[in-house]
């Protein structure tokens, strides 16, 4: 395994020097990346990057579904000691523009299909300098903005390493994580905050130079990022990416590029499971999968019908991989054990331990510096709140047994959790209550038949409103990413509430779908991606 510098750019130029004609990425649409072409497109593009003005330090977003530019957009950013901003393709409106806004970035790099998206925001962007445009349809100019194509910046710059100076300590991106009572948060992460993360999955995954990574998720979460890129990049493994996940095709895409393991959610694995049985469903070159969870219902029953091995971790965004139920000692049901890099507890309400079996917040706390998020960008208070009595509170309910396994249970904070997207129930809600006729709504998850959750909102209608669930759904379409709008509208005469007049959510949890609830997919409406 590569054990140079804990930087992205160091690992690349490394690899680019001994292999320059190996593979690392092959891509869904047949293109491919070797080594030492992106050595050379990441060098051309941070110092056209640079020559732009851009001070290394400063906020870069990008904006694109998995593909070539991507990577090569990723890995000038990291090249240039440029902090990367990677958002959601689906983000739009406020979502969009909060994220650009508070991170104060002074460019971003999108594919022309994010025209309108981007057009929407820009005039309340004053600091939003520069559009790199990735690909090669229309894009008409922005108001005040300076186009560039991403293409032309890789062709004109010049090939030799920027004089920039980064360390493994340096701020190398901020990633947006749900927020819970207010909009969502970036956490700073360093160079070596995702190594640790690469580190741990390729130790526990026995990646070598014969492996073929496969993922379906996309490149601005950690997971496809560090889990299959970078651990392919440190294990000198190669790395498949394709932009969606297809329950039907899964296995005949292992078997044709030869996939030896991937990285899961438990959605994901429910999806295979539900799969008609095949007489080869173990005929596959698979060999492990690595994620969370691995749904103790069908674990055992995955494992022996698919012919691999589930390993499983718990972890966020802030803190990368905490905890790890490996092949050495695998518990079923658990999340394993603290990997080495941390302190992990179960706390109740008054921050003391909890003893085995008894359910209370899991809170963790870095064994070595910088293997966690620095801050919250510009959200001081969220940060020291996160950070009480010197632990980080993770917001999320756990136990352990007598044998120091922890398991997780559920999550405290008001934080969606639906097909691998963490999503903000306060921004759903801000858009529910613009709704004509909504007069308070609350937004909330239900378990999902897939594992994680579904979205469900209670809504009280204003008096003699006739307000349907459809109108709904129909401004979240036009406001929310696809994979936050609803699915369950329920009305409501009133949301309960306790005696400080807050809205208890875990009461609407407790009642669930509830027979008066509509559900889109019953009746046929429509989320357009």
């Amino acid at each position: 395994m590569y054990s140079g510098d804990s930087t992205i750019s160091a690992v690349l130029a490394h690899r680019a020097g001994r292999t320059p004609d190996r593979r690392l990425i092959r891509f869904q649409d047949g293109a491919s990346l070797t080594y030492g072409a992106l050595d050379r497109d990441a060098t051309r593009l941070a110092d056209s990057l640079l020559a732009l003005g851009l001070e290394p330090g400063e906020k870069v977003a990008v904006m694109l579904a998995n593909g070539a530019d991507f990577v090569r957009a990723w890995m000038a950013l990291t090249r240039a000691a440029l902090v990367e901003v990677p958002l959601n393709v689906g983000l739009k409106g406020d979502l969009l523009l909060h994220p650009l806004r508070l991170a104060e970035c002074r460019a971003i790099v999108v594919s022309p299909d994010m025209r309108e998206k981007l057009d929407a925001v820009a005039g309340d962007l004053p600091l939003l300098e520069h559009v790199v445009v990735a690909g090669d349809g229309p894009f008409a100019p922005l108001p005040g903005k300076t186009l560039h194509r991403l293409d032309d910046l890789a062709a004109n710059g010049r090939e030799r390493h920027p004089a920039v100076v980064q360390g493994r300590h340096d701020p190398a991106v901020i990633l947006f994580t749900s927020g819970t009572t207010g909009p969502s948060k970036g956490a700073v992460l360093s160079h070596n905050s995702h190594f640790e993360m690469a580190r741990i999955c390729v130790a526990a995954m026995d990646y070598g130079p014969d492996d073929v990574l496969f993922s379906t998720f996309p490149l601005f979460h950690a997971n496809a990022r560090y889990l299959t890129v970078l651990a392919a990049m440190l294990s000198d493994a190669e790395a498949v990416l394709h932009t969606r996940f297809s329950a039907s095709g899964f296995w005949d895409i292992c078997r044709r590029e030869g996939v030896t393991a991937f990285n899961y959610m438990g959605a994901l694995l429910m999806m295979l499971h539900k799969q008609p049985a095949r007489g080869d469903d173990a005929d596959n070159p698979v060999r492990r999968a690595y994620g969370a969870p691995a749904p103790a219902t069908i674990c055992e029953d995955f494992e022996a019908r698919f012919g691999l091995r589930l390993i499983e971790v718990y972890g966020s965004t802030e803190l990368g991989t905490v905890t790890l139920n490996g092949l050495d000692g695998f518990r079923l049901g658990s999340c394993g054990r603290p990997v080495p890099l941390y302190d992990v507890q179960i706390q109740d309400e008054n921050g003391l331990p909890c003893p085995p079996g008894q359910t209370g917040e899991i809170v963790a706390r870095p064994r070595q510096p910088d293997v966690m998020f620095k801050e919250y960008y510009r959200m001081p208070d969220a940060t020291v709140k996160a950070f009480r009595d010197l632990w980080f509170h993770t917001g999320d309910r756990g136990r352990t047994d007598e044998d120091g396994y922890f398991y997780y249970v559920d999550r405290m904070k008001d934080a969606i959790r639906r097909r691998g997207e963490n999503i903000s129930s306060w921004e759903v809600e801000k858009v529910i209550d613009g709704v004509d006729g909504v007069q308070e709504a609350a937004v909330f998850g239900v378990p999902s038949e897939l594992s994680e959750e579904e979205v469900m909102t209670a809504v009280v209608r204003k008096p003699g409103a006739a307000l349907e669930p459809a109108a709904i759904l129909d401004r979240c379409q036009e406001r929310l990413p696809w994979f936050a709008v609803p699915r369950y509208v329920r009305f409501v005469d009133a949301l309960p509430r306790n005696t400080s007049e807050r809205i208890e959510k875990y009461k609407l949890r407790d009642a669930g779908v509830t027979p008066d609830t509509w559900d889109r997919e019953a009746a046929g409406y429509v989320v357009r991606r």
